[in-house]
């Protein structure tokens, strides 16, 4: 199967790759029954009501819609990083004029294998991605459970909790 690719809003050259499936539409709000004094749209039967056009259920009644688990990244050298948006990780990330990030995370690394700005990372959807920004040593991401895949320089790859991701000689993994 071959994986999706998402357009990317932003003027560059960079799209979203993911191996899963693609999203299914979503279930119906309200299953069966309605509740007292409302009905279907489509309901055939004439009770000299107008038919309703959207139901609006109970604040008590709705699901409650809980804060996603923000990403942590945990580095090879000990850091641990919370993700709060875009950014930038590297020897000595710098961005590019005009370009702006809310973050900036500094990979130690004497050996000097993590390129200074080795990759981008950003959420889209409550999903997390990478993106090599044609780094010298390159970027492997090794899903649990999945085939190691080599990151392609310029092409956002989604990551999912699990995955380590190597950077030259370190590496993090995300949770």
């Amino acid at each position: 199967m071959r994986p999706r690719e998402v357009a990317d809003p932003r003027p560059s050259d960079t799209s979203i790759i993911s191996d899963r499936p693609a999203d299914r539409p979503p279930a119906p709000a309200v299953a069966g029954r309605f509740p007292s004094g409302l009905r279907s749209a489509d309901a055939e039967e004439d009770d000299g009501l107008a038919p309703t056009e959207a139901i609006v259920l109970p604040i008590e009644s709705a699901p409650r819609a809980t804060a996603p688990r923000p990403f942590t990244l945990s580095f090879s050298t000990g850091e641990v990083v919370e993700v709060t948006g875009s950014g930038l990780l590297g020897r000595r990330p710098i961005t590019q004029p005009g370009e702006t990030v809310d973050q900036l995370v500094v990979v130690s690394d004497p050996a000097r294998s993590v390129s200074k700005t080795h990759l981008e990372f950003g959420l889209e959807g409550g999903e997390l991605w990478i993106c090599d920004r044609y780094s010298g040593n390159g970027t492997v991401a090794h899903p649990l459970g999945g085939v190691a895949r080599h990151c392609e320089a310029g092409r956002r790859y989604r990551v999912t909790r699990g995955t380590r991701v190597e950077i030259g000689d370190q590496w993090f993994d995300v949770s």
